[in-house]
């Protein structure tokens, strides 16, 4: 039997997510707010009768993921498995807001997040089924949820961006801790209002404690940092001389190297032996519990933990693979060197803890 549409308005805005769906019939038509992704070659149902009529099933995919990044194997997995796919993108909170709202009239079926911070609130509320436990296995439990409810898809370092220019690398601190050192006043950069940064203050709570977290928060704070909204942002001032210095995810580099070219002067210093800053952060995907598309949702799930979807995301967008046996990047350590600081992603999700923090040091208004 088929999900209640959910009422007008809402987490969208109003009308933005009104379904007109009678049960029965094929899958409700979304409104304009809900992206259609797959725009060629008729792989996306416009509504009841089209392009093959309701008997195709239909996936409707929340995504914090961005559409650039994805897009090809979203288009690769419709192609191949002639299911339909429809895509929300939004940031992670957005999606968890609207998903909280929506409940089980949610026309979600699966989520696709780009970082740990929204699955505590989901988890909580009932929201997400189990997964097989032959998909949680393909996984490094590090790497997955504990009561099996999300799997990790890729992954990503925290790295120090420098410019090689300006900066020898053997100047460098091993530990992000050492970053408030007063050498480095007025030549950082951060992104204290953006959740992946946000990431690593969290990792400094988790691993060193909460007064050390403060603390450090405060040193940098005094070391006059330049502000940025987001850790692209960094990753390009680095290059441009605007910073020497700053802390985002380690694929940036090698994404923008093989836009720009050699010539472009950031790159990565990675960070070892447990060191917060080499903390690593997953992607993730979960089913929801009110699918009526179950099948297709494990396909979609076993389709991003293929190995050729794993190779897709080392080599396009640089992240490390899931699953073993995949070539990593070129210029990517393996984990087992970077010996990352042994943090359940679950935890990761503390978000509010590090929101308190942040405020309550001034970093964040």
């Amino acid at each position: 039997m088929g999900r209640a549409p959910r009422r007008a308005g809402g987490a969208g805005g109003p009308g933005r997510w009104r379904l007109r769906w009678r049960p029965g019939r094929c899958r409700p038509r979304r409104a304009v707010g809900l992206v259609a992704l797959l725009a060629l070659a008729g792989f996306v149902l416009a509504g009841c009768g089209a392009l093959g009529g309701g008997d195709r099933p239909q996936l409707v995919v929340y995504s914090s993921r961005t559409q650039s990044l994805v897009h090809p194997l979203l288009e690769q997995f419709a192609r191949e498995t002639g299911i339909d796919i429809r895509v929300r993108y939004a940031s992670t909170a957005e999606l968890v807001n609207a998903l909280l709202e929506e409940g089980e009239r949610s026309a979600a079926d699966v989520l696709y997040l780009s970082d740990a911070g929204g699955w505590g609130p989901l988890r909580e509320a009932g929201l997400l089924a189990e997964l097989p436990r032959d998909v949680l296995e393909k996984v490094d439990p590090r790497f997955r949820s504990p009561d099996g409810q999300w799997v990790g898809v890729s992954g990503r370092s925290k790295v120090i961006v420098y410019n090689k220019d300006r900066i020898d690398e053997r100047e460098l601190p091993d530990s992000v801790m050492d970053l408030t050192d007063p050498k480095w006043k007025g030549r950082f950069g951060w992104a204290p209002t953006h959740g992946e940064w946000q990431i690593l203050v969290t990792a400094i709570r988790l691993t060193e404690g909460e007064e050390a977290a403060r603390q450090w928060l405060e040193a940098m704070k005094a070391n006059e940092p330049k502000e940025y909204p987001n850790l692209i942002s960094i990753v390009r001032a680095v290059a441009d001389g605007e910073v020497d210095i700053g802390v985002a995810n380690h694929y940036y580099v090698p994404r923008l190297m093989e836009e720009l070219g050699p010539d472009f002067a950031a790159r990565n210093h990675f960070l070892k032996h447990g060191d917060p800053g080499a903390v690593i952060d997953v992607t993730g995907l979960a089913i929801l519990k009110a699918t009526d598309q179950r099948e297709a949702a494990e396909r979609f799930v076993r389709f991003l933990l293929s190995e050729e979807a794993q190779r897709y995301f080392t080599q396009e967008t640089k992240e490390y693979p899931m699953i073993p046996g995949v070539p990593l990047p070129e210029g990517v350590p393996p984990l087992e060197e970077l010996e990352p600081p042994a943090i359940d992603q679950s935890d990761l999700g503390q978000l509010r803890e590090t929101l308190n923090l942040l405020r309550e040091t001034g970093v964040l208004p």
